[in-house]
């Protein structure tokens, strides 16, 4: 069971999510605006929201943003707009899924699962896998915290999950479907979006694909991380 907060303005589609989701034993609250929504991230506690894009008083993208700057409860895009660019953008703004309306309630059960499992293995992780470093690159996970060269990297959720994932790995060839599995939760998807995080971390990290200092891409194997190799004076 879990505390979901439901932010949608159509009231048949509000409705529906609101039964579906007490009827599988989970605590809803629902608003019908995104500052109505703001609001209550920050007065309640929420498992995870469920945020449509097209509210009356703000757009959900800008919406996704403030939601970032209060709090780092999971989140759901629920969206008619299919266009992959926008899905893409989202997913790099800091939502953890989404799903394109209109979509059946085994999907919803399905992708909320996941994105729950996701969070409470983030949330269980064990002590001995709190601090992380390799080379320049220094992880507090439980603070969710990268610091490289002596300066704070302005992580995503999912950029931190990442990078964490691979830097507790390091030199070890990561497939792309394990990726799939254990940072996004998902047994399926499309490789797009593992490409579009890992060169959004790229630039974070102040390296290219041409040019890696710590994330290595081995063409049709995987991805790993291990520090750079150091250059022998002249």
């Amino acid at each position: 069971m879990a505390s979901v907060l439901v932010v949608e303005d159509d009231q048949f589609v509000r409705s529906a999510l609101i039964r579906h989701l007490t009827e599988a034993s989970h605590t809803v609250r629902s608003v019908g605006t995104a500052l109505e929504a703001l609001r209550e991230v920050a007065q309640v506690g929420f498992d995870v929201v469920i945020l449509d894009l097209g509210l009356p008083d703000l757009d959900g993208s800008e919406a996704l943003k403030m939601l970032r700057g209060l709090s780092d409860v999971p989140v759901i895009i629920a969206t008619a707009r299919d266009d992959e660019a926008e899905v893409v953008r989202l997913l790099n703004a800091g939502a953890d899924d989404y799903l394109i309306k209109p979509f059946s309630v085994e999907h919803l059960s399905a992708r909320l699962s996941a994105v729950l499992r996701r969070a409470r293995s983030r949330s269980a992780a064990p002590a001995a896998d709190a601090l992380i470093h390799v080379g320049g690159l220094h992880i507090d996970v439980r603070r969710r915290q990268a610091v490289l060269d002596g300066a704070v990297l302005d992580l995503t959720r999912r950029e931190f999950d990442l990078l964490a994932f691979l830097a507790a790995r390091p030199g070890v060839v990561v497939a792309r479907r394990e990726l799939l599995a254990e940072v996004w939760q998902q047994s399926y998807g499309d490789d797009q979006t593992i490409d579009v995080h890992l060169s959004w971390l790229r630039r974070k990290l102040g390296e290219t694909a041409a040019n890696p200092r710590y994330l290595h891409t081995l063409r049709g194997v995987g991805v790993k991380l291990e520090p750079p190799t150091a250059v022998p004076p002249a």
